[in-house]
């Protein structure tokens, strides 16, 4: 039985807390609607954060270049100015509309809401876990699937897995910071951005290729150590580690939607030119709307965020002004922008 959140009901409940819901969240601030975000992710940013925290982005607007994990820094001081209510690593199963309220089922509980916006990106992200039997038993005690403090390998004996620009991005950033870094892909060579290749070839980074994870082992319920097996050989390796983490990608979900009564396509829903969707009182931006002419940019679900705060508060009021003037006149005084 799912645990029913207290009868707290928000004005506005953003589910997704990739770049785009994190503006929204902060605009709903400013025109000082109450809040609340939810996420599968254990933390803020999206695929930003989880898949690319290391990459630059060109296309934001005043950032010639701007790296994925400074832009979701920035969103996360400019959010943190309100005191939203935050539910990450929780999954959104159903939503449902009751009188006026709205009723968010997720995978801890039930929440309540007056309106919803859906900034859900490419849908709920799970990570590939690694297919052996003892990663259950040292997942959180040695194994990790995420990197959300990197001083936590301080010193630390680190190996990786995975061949791709996350997988790269994590070991150039742990080199400096582990005592050792190791890096274990299946195939001889990478499948990253060339650039990034040759970066990690440059580094001190220890390149296991082509081997596979075969068996992990450890003290006192924390892992210690992995054994490595060569592709297409007998050959194996132990190598002696404090942490491993696992990069294998990521899987997307979208499958929820088809029961939520949204009129959508295959990966998208359709909205509205205020970003209302199919149910009264649930609006959607970012990359998970569609409309015709739809460009799939970060900028572009930026100017589609306030659009559809804005609008969501006057579904709620209509006495609500649906251009409320500019960002100078919605601050509270008493929270000025730091």
């Amino acid at each position: 039985m799912r645990r029913k959140f207290s009868m707290e009901i928000y004005d506005i409940t953003i589910i997704g807390a990739g770049p785009v819901g994190m503006f929204a969240a902060f605009y709903a601030g400013m025109r000082q609607a109450k809040t609340k975000i939810i996420d599968s992710l254990p933390q803020l940013g999206g695929q930003l954060a989880t898949l690319y925290p290391e990459k630059y982005i060109y296309d934001i607007p005043g950032y010639p270049a701007v790296k994925a994990s400074d832009l979701v820094a920035n969103l996360e001081k400019q959010l943190t100015t309100f005191n939203h209510s935050f539910h990450l690593n929780e999954e959104v199963l159903s939503i449902t509309k009751e009188d006026e309220i709205i009723e968010i089922t997720t995978t801890k509980g039930i929440h309540y809401s007056k309106a919803v916006i859906l900034t859900l990106g490419s849908g709920s992200f799970q990570p590939r876990k690694l297919n052996v039997p003892e990663a259950t038993t040292y997942e959180h005690h040695g194994l990790d699937y995420f990197v959300n403090d990197l001083m936590k390998y301080a010193g630390k004996k680190v190996a990786i897995a995975g061949g791709g620009d996350s997988a790269i991005d994590w070991a150039l950033m742990l080199e400096p910071i582990a005592s050792e870094v190791y890096l274990i892909h299946r195939r001889p060579e990478f499948r990253a951005h060339e650039h990034s290749v040759n970066l990690l070839k440059a580094s001190s980074v220890n390149l296991l290729t082509p081997y596979l994870i075969d068996e992990l082992s450890g003290e006192n319920g924390e892992l210690t150590a992995v054994r490595l097996k060569r592709v297409k050989s007998e050959e194996t390796i132990e190598l002696l580690i404090d942490s491993l983490i696992v990069n294998y990608g990521f899987t997307s979900n979208l499958e929820h939607l088809s029961t939520w009564g949204l009129e959508s396509t295959r990966n998208a829903i359709s909205v509205n030119s205020d970003m209302s969707t199919s149910i009264p009182g649930v609006y959607a931006a970012g990359d998970i709307c569609s409309y015709k002419g739809k460009v799939k940019l970060i900028a572009t679900g930026f100017g589609e965020a306030p659009t559809a705060v804005n609008n969501a508060l006057h579904f709620i009021n209509p006495k609500e002004r649906t251009q409320p003037g500019h960002s100078t006149s919605l601050y509270d005084k008493k929270v000025p922008p730091k």
